[in-house]
């Protein structure tokens, strides 16, 4: 994977109520590397109605975003609101360049979806939320399911009323490991659950940090403060920048798929980790 021009930093989310465009050239301009328009959580169920017809207006009409990635959260596609969404988005002029699908619990939710959106909406991406046991249980499958699908993302609150336990990280360790698994084998981005208390800053950075050395790529936030610790978090160090460019060096050199770097015997399958390390630094830094 040498091609940067192919990595999309997400390290970092923001949400913005659908109801309130307003607030969205507010989101653009947080640091966040992804914006999502919200139309499940945010809004009351009285709401709904003018939340889609406003969110659908203001990607009719988008301010520029430069290369910061805007989508559009969906409610689930099976409610009736789901379908509403979906109908909506299928008959818009311009519709959203990606939606995040929420509650997803199977690979066929995604297969329909799929098929549903093959014709004026082919390009439209999927960011899949998996927060529910039976997602959890498929989220092999789930993440294979399309060729949109650029990411998964982890609804820890959601799953842990589930499970019946707390959204702290000891009981929701072992879902958040597979869904590394399944995020790392189908080649997708993985972006973990908002912090929640806003005060905490420290407790911020310690579990992005715990999140980005188990395998995610980035995490949601709730509030603008809370993005450049996101940002750092998740950004490869100077220290992984400088070995991987010698691990890369050492190869381009080498003539085998063994090399020696800082007295360490490296295999060649490591070069891919290595090149998406580069890739994310130089996007990143062209972000920031």
């Amino acid at each position: 994977m040498s091609d940067v021009s192919a990595v999309q930093p997400r390290r970092s989310l923001i949400f913005t109520p659908g109801n309130r465009p307003d607030m969205f050239p507010k989101g653009l301009k947080t640091g966040a590397d992804i914006v999502t328009v919200d139309l499940e959580d945010a809004i009351a169920p009285q709401h709904k109605d003018e939340a889609r017809d406003k969110t659908l207006a203001l990607f009719a009409n988008l301010p520029e975003t430069g290369d910061i990635e805007c989508m559009v959260r969906v409610n689930t596609i099976r409610s009736a609101d789901g379908l509403k969404d979906l109908s909506a988005i299928i008959a818009a002029d311009t519709p959203p360049a990606a939606i995040m699908l929420p509650k997803v619990k199977s690979a066929e939710e995604i297969e329909l979806l799929d098929e549903l959106l093959i014709d004026s909406c082919q390009n439209i991406r999927f960011h899949v939320i998996i927060e529910t046991n039976d997602g959890l249980d498929r989220c092999y499958d789930i993440a294979k399911s399309s060729q949109r699908i650029d990411s998964l993302l982890f609804g820890a609150v959601d799953m842990a009323a589930e499970l019946r336990v707390e959204p702290v990280w000891e009981p929701l360790f072992r879902a958040r490991s597979q869904l590394v698994h399944a995020a790392a084998g189908a080649g997708l981005d993985l972006i973990d659950v908002p912090f929640l208390d806003l005060e905490d800053m420290a407790g911020l950075k310690e579990e992005a940090e715990r999140s980005a050395a188990l395998g995610f790529t980035g995490k949601g936030a709730i509030h603008p403060k809370q993005i450049a610790t996101l940002n750092e978090a998740f950004s490869p160090t100077d220290a992984q920048i400088d070995y991987a460019r010698r691990v890369i060096q050492a190869f381009e050199e080498g003539d085998s798929g063994l090399v020696l770097v800082d007295n360490k015997l490296i295999e060649k399958p490591v070069l891919r980790s290595m090149y998406r390390i580069l890739a994310v630094a130089e996007a990143a830094q062209k972000r920031n």
